[in-house]
């Protein structure tokens, strides 16, 4: 009985010995990935086990070649367990990085969510108020003059346009977000769909003075979904209308590298801020001058600050990818698509 008392103290001075290097150790690699973690304390509890052999086997003078037996053994369980450590702790290591991207990425889509029941209740607020108040005049005949009355039909009329944008922008955002969006993908001419975005853009342009503007050839032919893409341009155009100042320009141009073509879109807004950049694509994020009504700031016809949300689901949706950049008199908007055929 003395003697194994004897034994385990020394196997356990042996392995408290090892045990406090790889406590250190832990502590300096402290900021370490997961996988360094395990694979050390593997290391560290295979190295206490190997010592606490080696002590006993010296204690009890074992031969040399028993204890190179011993040793053989014990390095082969060593490589085994080192090897399943290293092997799992990776999958625990990625993991947990997926965890902690999922924990993020779903604390970004609660925040996106509030801020855009927030914008999307100022928005409906207030037309809702101003369609109320004007249908109370009309009712009670408070308005009776012949102008008046034109005017505030013309005014409801162009309210109720601007929350049918607003439910439509919704509704594209929810499916979008919700993987529901169904693309039909067939080789669309780009020189075609900015036509009719141009054709539409034209009357609100018009009346900005605003001068719209697009190469004359050089339209490649793209791998998209037509309705989704006209939706991308015209999102693009119209923002850049509503944030350009009278006399300002908006061109469209496109072109094309290797398997992929680009298109476009810059104004002469005068940039945005550089803080903005990040959040630009964000839903209901429309930046300050956005939010501040006046002259050439967009605040008559905004659209609730999910148009360029729309266009980067959209874009991404069909692979591609979208950016924003200023440039010396505004900013451009480049998409990014696969041709037709590759």
């Amino acid at each position: 009985m003395r003697d194994l008392a004897l034994i385990f103290v020394a196997a356990l001075v042996a392995a408290l010995g090892v045990g406090a290097v790889g406590a250190l150790a832990l502590r300096l690699l402290r900021g370490r990935s997961i996988t360094v973690h395990i694979v050390v304390l593997l290391t560290v509890t295979v190295t206490a086990v190997v010592a606490g052999v080696v002590v006993v086997a010296e204690a009890m003078f074992l031969s040399a070649h028993d204890l190179e037996v011993v040793l053989i053994t014990v390095a082969a369980a060593a490589v085994v367990s080192l090897a399943v450590g290293w092997l799992f702790g990776r999958r625990l290591a990625a993991a947990a990085i997926w965890a902690d991207q999922a924990r993020q990425r779903e604390r970004r889509i609660e925040q996106g969510r509030r801020d855009l029941v927030a914008w999307v209740s100022h928005d409906l607020r207030t037309p809702l108020a101003g369609l109320r108040a004007m249908a109370e005049a009309l009712e009670d005949r408070v308005v009776r003059d012949p102008g008046t009355v034109a005017e505030y039909h013309r005014r409801i009329r162009v309210e109720t346009d601007r929350m049918t944008r607003l439910v439509d922008d919704l509704f594209e955002l929810s499916r979008i977000n919700a993987g529901a969006l169904r693309l039909s993908m067939s080789a669309v001419p780009l020189g075609d769909v900015v036509s009719d975005a141009l054709a539409s853009a034209a009357p609100l342009a018009a009346a900005r003075g605003i001068r719209l503007e697009a190469a004359e050839s050089g339209w490649p032919t793209v791998l998209a979904s037509e309705p989704e893409l006209a939706r991308v341009v015209g999102n693009l155009l119209l923002n850049a209308v509503r944030y350009t100042p009278e006399d300002g320009t908006v061109r469209v141009d496109a072109g094309q590298e290797a398997d992929t073509a680009w298109l476009a879109v810059a104004d002469t807004c005068g940039g945005i801020p550089e803080a903005d950049l990040p959040r630009l694509f964000d839903v209901a994020f429309r930046g300050e001058p956005a939010r501040t009504p006046g002259p050439g700031n967009g605040a008559v016809e905004g659209s609730g600050g999910l148009g360029l949300a729309i266009v980067r689901g959209l874009v991404e949706a069909h692979g591609g990818r979208v950016q924003v950049q200023n440039v010396a008199d505004g900013c451009r908007f480049e998409i990014r698509l696969r041709t037709a055929g590759t």
